[in-house]
């Protein structure tokens, strides 16, 4: 099927055409026979890199065409990002939206295409954006997630909801290979388009004793070192591919890229450009370590590294100069790197409680899916690496061999159910018992189970909670939200967060930066750190030296819990009172992703307190406000009237503090030429512009940073 046969805009197929996409592939072209432009629902369950995008693409431009407007969900801000690349430029205006949990963003509905995270969607459900009702076609990218325990239920959620407000609405599934496909297509009323095809072929298989076993061959690789995975990976170099090597932990990544780079030893002008760029930005050993890699052609990639720093790594590895990238599996997760060989060294993990485990198939199989460049590979290679062929039996057996699990409803926990109950109610979706039974039917875990008897167990006691913290008054079968209620499903934060952080708040006698970064890194909606036996004597120490600013009492006894809860608010007070973040990354044993995440997170809950503390706590929210602006910027209080200042943050602000001048007024009264020597020609005409607009009224200083600039990084700055 020809690409210029489909009812798209001329434009587009032109796009198309010249970038040379002229034939569909089959899979594309089954979801043209199976009604993807007549108005049918369809569940694209292909493999990797099979075209699910261009199905996407060609069927928004179509209803954009009639008037429509498409709404396009994601799993991971990184993807989002991606896609809008993808999007942008195609003569249709695309907007994206990943944070600001209690926005209403009307001024996303001024475009044709948004891409969105789950929970921002969620989040724009619960304020009543009313831009949702014109959705005439929802993509749904990775809905295989909607098993995930973290990230399943609010997907779930949001597909409910969107089909009950929008029935007429057209749905778009897109996800990796799955076992039980037909179970999530029945629940969509979507027509299927499986199989296993794919434009660059696949082969599988395990290495041990010198060479690849496959099924039907076995491929010899020379040995160049007494390491396995070096000898795959260079033997794919030898063949002019890139390969991508899948590990256990952070450490593993960074120790095989090491090793790799010694053994490429590569050279050029484009690597030494990368290299410069992360050596801009390195602050930690680790980063220094990456930047000294990569100009040697290798790489490493995980959630621990600034997003800066990971986004030139993928940036170099795909214009193919960096030729290998050692990772954790998250970057199987979504992005769109595949390479010639993909080698799966390790496939076990260390889970709580239960040591080193195997990996799913399904993983395997999302990792797996990265072998092959299309246009550029004439074929992929998944490896995994054993030690024998009784290990390879297993692997085979295991992985290569096995289907993908099911996918599963996750939204019958307790704790999901109360954070979605809450929303449905605040927003009016629901207003009683039986028409919260009713939608709950609508959803896959009825769809799956054919019962509601363990959802109204749940539902029950999720409501309790919900009348007891004074959210919902329960009237017979009528449960209205209560203001309080209605602002904590508005703030997008689980309701036992709020009910946590309310406690402490009307509890607490005075407040405290510290005390307070403790109750919110305890609460559920805050990821905290990994506590290991050495970090303790620390911990406790600083219990012992703090215990009259700390608002939750040491527990006597074991209790990770409290040790994580406060190790990650003393990473986040360090971040808050300046500390570089060479220091904290050293004294905490963390990466600066691991920064920028909690930052990112505790900004929203500082909001979310700050917005609580006005309806129960009046005297602290004057505090909140100010110590959400240190923590958004890793400021102390002093520098709060430098940072208001366009192009400034931490470091500028502190130059100029420690100068001598702590405020607006007084750089201005200083005049241009004793502030250049400080922040350079370019920076002080830029200040001095908008500190003499903001003089004559054309400009305002914001009392508080706008949500949208609140979830940038601490305002960083390239000098």
């Amino acid at each position: 099927m020809k690409i210029g046969s489909l009812p798209i805009p001329d434009t587009l197929i032109r796009q198309y055409e010249s970038a040379g996409v002229r034939d569909l592939y089959p899979p594309q072209a089954e979801c043209v026979e199976k009604g993807m432009f007549e108005g049918k629902n369809l569940l694209v369950a292909i493999p990797t890199a099979s075209g699910k995008t261009l199905v996407a693409e060609t069927a928004m431009h179509f209803h954009i065409a009639k008037g429509g407007k498409c709404l396009y969900i994601v799993p991971l801000k990184a993807l989002a990002s991606e896609k809008f690349e993808d999007f942008s430029g195609k003569g249709v205006r695309v907007g994206i939206s990943t944070g600001d949990y209690d926005r209403r963003d009307d001024y996303l509905g001024r475009n044709d295409i948004i891409v969105a995270t789950s929970e921002k969607v969620d989040s724009l459900l619960r304020n009543a954006s009313p831009w949702l009702q014109d959705i005439s076609l929802l993509v749904i990218d990775e809905v295989h997630l909607i098993d995930s325990p973290d990230r399943g239920p609010t997907l779930e959620m949001v597909i409910t909801k969107m089909r009950t407000r929008n029935p007429s609405m057209q749905v778009i599934a897109l996800s990796a290979t799955i076992g039980n496909p037909g179970s999530l297509s029945r629940w969509l009323d979507a027509e299927l388009v499986t199989g296993s095809w794919r434009p660059v072929d696949l082969r599988q298989g395990v290495y041990y004793e010198g060479a690849i076993h496959f099924h039907s061959d076995v491929r010899p690789v020379r040995s160049v070192s007494k390491f396995e995975d070096l000898n795959l990976l260079m033997d794919t170099i030898d063949e002019g591919g890139q390969c991508l090597v899948f590990v256990s932990s952070r450490k593993n990544a960074e120790a095989f890229a090491k090793r790799a780079a010694k053994a490429l030893h590569l050279e050029s002008p484009e690597l030494a450009t990368y290299a410069k760029q992360l050596g801009k930005l390195a602050e930690t050993e680790q980063e220094k370590a990456l930047a000294l890699c990569a100009s040697s052609g290798s790489a490493f990639h995980h959630a621990g590294l600034r997003r800066a720093t990971r986004s030139i790594v993928e940036e170099g590895f795909r214009k193919g100069h960096i030729k290998c990238i050692s990772s954790t599996p998250t970057l199987a997760a979504g992005l769109n790197l595949p390479a010639r060989r993909v080698i799966i060294r390790d496939y076990r993990r260390y889970s709580a409680g239960e040591g080193m485990v195997p990996i799913p198939a399904r993983e395997y199989h999302q990792m797996a899916g990265r072998a092959g460049r299309p246009h550029l590979d004439p074929y992929g290679e998944a490896v995994l690496i054993g030690h024998s062929s009784q290990d390879a039996a297993e692997l085979f057996s295991y992985y290569i061999d096995a289907p993908p699990e099911d996918v599963n409803s996750q939204c019958s926990t307790e704790r999901a159910l109360t954070t979605h109950i809450l929303s449905l109610i605040a927003s009016g979706f629901v207003t009683s018992l039986p028409a919260l039974q009713d939608f709950m039917r609508n959803t896959f875990y009825f769809h799956q189970k054919k019962t509601d008897r363990l959802l109204t167990s749940v539902i029950g006691r999720s409501l309790s909670f919900l009348d007891r913290a004074e959210m919902i008054t329960i009237q017979g079968d009528y449960f209205p939200a209560t203001e309080y209620g209605t602002l904590v499903s508005q703030l997008y934060v689980d309701p036992l967060s709020a009910d946590i952080i309310v406690e402490q708040i009307t509890g607490a006698e005075d407040y405290s930066d510290i005390g307070l970064l403790q109750v919110i890194c305890s609460t559920p909606d805050m990821f905290t750190l990994f506590v290991a036996n050495r970090d303790r004597h620390y911990l406790e120490r600083f219990v012992l030296e703090h215990d009259d600013e700390l608002w939750l009492d040491f527990p006597y006894g074991e209790d990770e819990s409290y040790f994580r809860g406060l190790k990650t608010a003393m990473v986040l007070y360090d971040w808050s009172h300046e500390v570089p973040d060479a220091t904290i990354c050293e004294r905490y044993s963390i990466g600066p992703g691991d920064i920028h995440a909690l930052v990112e997170s505790v900004n929203w809950l500082l909001h979310a307190t700050g917005r609580l503390t006005r309806m129960f706590r009046r005297n602290f929210t004057p505090s909140v406000g100010e110590f959400e602006l240190c923590m958004k910027h890793g400021i102390k209080r002093e520098l709060i009237p430098l940072v208001r200042i366009r192009n400034i943050g931490r470091v500028r602000a502190r130059r100029l503090f420690n100068s001598g001048f702590t405020s607006p007024e007084k750089i201005l009264a200083a005049g241009e030429e004793r502030i250049i020597p400080i922040l350079g020609h370019g920076i002080t005409s830029q200040v001095f512009s908008f500190l003499k607009g903001k003089e004559s009224g054309n400009t305002r200083v914001s009392e508080s940073a706008s949500q949208a600039d609140l979830f940038q990084f601490g305002n960083r700055e390239t000098e």
